[in-house]
């Protein structure tokens, strides 16, 4: 819309100074004859924008016209800055929105919080995204949205492993970890509260029935007590390892594995390490990957597990000899 363009245009203008009209049109995704009539239509508003001419030329807005926002400290401006996790708010369809958003506070600020803005702009970038990409997808992402905040009834139709079942829920709240999506509900007809992986969902159908959330439901603090519970139920195993400092690290970096405790160096400066792999399958596998950095002990069955592997592995490639 036009009336959202000539906005943001006026907005640019006061937040970063003059600027170019080629500037303004690669921002706002038009042509530079559209920013001219714009500049124009401000200009008949009443809006105190003008040229200056010459090859540093720009469209410039008088620095009288502009409103102060009082209170608002660099702290605030940060906070609202790392709260900008790009790839959570395009899944929710709502970057647009946040951009917007920050550019009518910040021409609202004065002019000492709009460099501190822009220095931090520069300088602090946060990625929620991990080393490897997610390849989850979330086509329901944004009817589940929808439940949420008109608090209607979801049908889902969910998949655990191999089995998928309908349920009808109360979407209390979503929770984004990374790049992955969870919903909080309420689960008919016991009302139990269930977490939910949205990539998961093989259909999701807002009902018309509404529904009332529970009284003093906080979603952040049901989200902890779900994670603690759920690191609680992990399969444990438990092995004694022995390994240089760099084996100890590589170990300390690796998914679903937990140094517990660490003792040494010793005079060869290796260490001995209690850890937890969850799994006799996934310490074998960690193990092996750290070559000969990382040492099996105990329990004999693991040491036994590496060892068969090992053989087997040199037996491969012993053609090639």
């Amino acid at each position: 819309m036009r009336a959202d363009r000539l906005l943001n245009l006026l907005l640019l203008l006061q937040n970063r100074g003059k600027m170019s009209s080629r500037q303004l049109a690669e921002l706002l995704e038009v042509s530079e004859r559209t920013i001219t009539r714009d500049i124009e239509a401000l200009s008949a508003a009443g809006i105190p924008v003008y040229a200056e001419r010459g090859s540093r030329g720009g469209w410039v807005l008088s620095d009288s016209y502009r409103t102060n926002l009082t209170g608002m400290r660099p702290e605030e401006i940060v906070s609202l800055l790392l709260t900008n996790h790009n790839e959570l708010l395009r899944d929710l369809g709502i970057q647009g929105d946040f951009k917007a958003a920050y550019q009518k506070l910040l021409a609202a600020a004065p002019a000492p919080i709009r460099q501190d803005a822009e220095l931090i702009r520069e300088r602090i970038h946060i990625d929620g995204a991990g080393w490897h990409a997610s390849e989850e997808a979330f086509p329901w992402l944004s009817a589940v949205q929808e439940a949420v905040w008109t608090q209607r009834k979801l049908q889902i139709r969910y998949r655990k492993e191999e089995n998928a079942a309908q349920r009808i829920v109360r979407p209390l709240g979503l929770i984004a970890k990374r790049n992955v999506w969870y919903l909080a509900a309420e689960q008919e007809p016991d009302g139990e509260l269930r977490t939910f992986r949205i990539s998961r969902l093989e259909d999701a159908r807002i009902l018309e029935e509404t529904f009332i959330r529970p009284d003093g439901f906080d979603l952040a603090a049901y989200w902890e007590q779900s994670t603690t519970r759920f690191k609680s139920e992990l399969p444990r195993y438990l092995a004694r390892i022995r390994a240089t400092e760099f084996g100890v690290n590589r170990l300390r970096r690796e998914r679903f594995v937990k140094v517990d405790h660490t003792e040494g160096p010793d005079n060869q400066g290796w260490l001995l390490a209690e850890v937890d792999f969850q799994t006799l399958d996934w310490a074998c596998g960690v193990i092996l990957a750290g070559g000969r950095d990382v040492e099996a002990l105990e329990p004999a069955e693991l040491r036994e597990r590496v060892r068969a592997e090992a053989q087997a592995i040199l037996a491969l490639y012993e053609r090639y000899s």
